[in-house]
């Protein structure tokens, strides 16, 4: 039995040594954990830094993006208001001087209508004349080709060379 006590003596040690050792394997592993903790908790603020820092910048990048597209749709927008205004001004112009060259080609100079109101006022002069002496000329259109015709007097003898002047009617 002795060697049996001896080996159950041997056995207990040894289970006593691995009770130790299990007991300082847990004491390490609760440490380490612990550790863990601190280190997981210390990398849930630094992702948080950097996730933020992140969101920083590409929140700034996007600020800086948006400032040159507005500032691209403004110069945009002054490229158009120009070519609008240039095109209403064009266009304004055209439909002034359309008129106005129509206008000068089509009716008659200051000259024409000086010669104009001078030819007025001899007919208007002749038609008195005509008036005061008493004529009561029948002029109209005539024939197919609409010449002028007058009336004459058949009773009233021809005059010319071969009577190809005859007398006007009311006279």
């Amino acid at each position: 039995m002795s060697t049996m006590g001896a080996r159950v003596e041997d056995d207990t040690m040894k289970l006593g040594l691995l009770m130790e050792a299990a007991q300082a394997q847990q004491s390490l592993a609760t440490e380490t954990l612990g550790r863990l903790r601190e280190h997981a908790a210390g990398l849930d603020g630094v992702v948080r830094d950097e996730i933020r820092n992140t969101l920083l910048e590409e929140i700034h990048a996007l600020g800086q993006d948006s400032q040159r597209a507005a500032e691209a749709l403004r110069r945009l927008q002054h490229n158009v208001n120009l070519r609008l205004i240039t095109w209403g001004i064009v266009s304004s112009t055209l439909a002034s001087l359309i008129p106005l060259a129509l206008a000068w080609w089509v009716l008659p100079t200051r000259s024409d209508i000086e010669a104009l109101r001078a030819r007025r006022d001899e007919l208007t002069a002749n038609i008195e004349r005509l008036t005061r002496q008493g004529s009561k000329v029948d002029l109209r259109q005539c024939g197919q080709a609409q010449r002028l015709c007058v009336r004459v007097d058949r009773s009233a003898p021809a005059y010319g060379e071969r009577g190809e002047f005859l007398v006007v009617k009311g006279y």
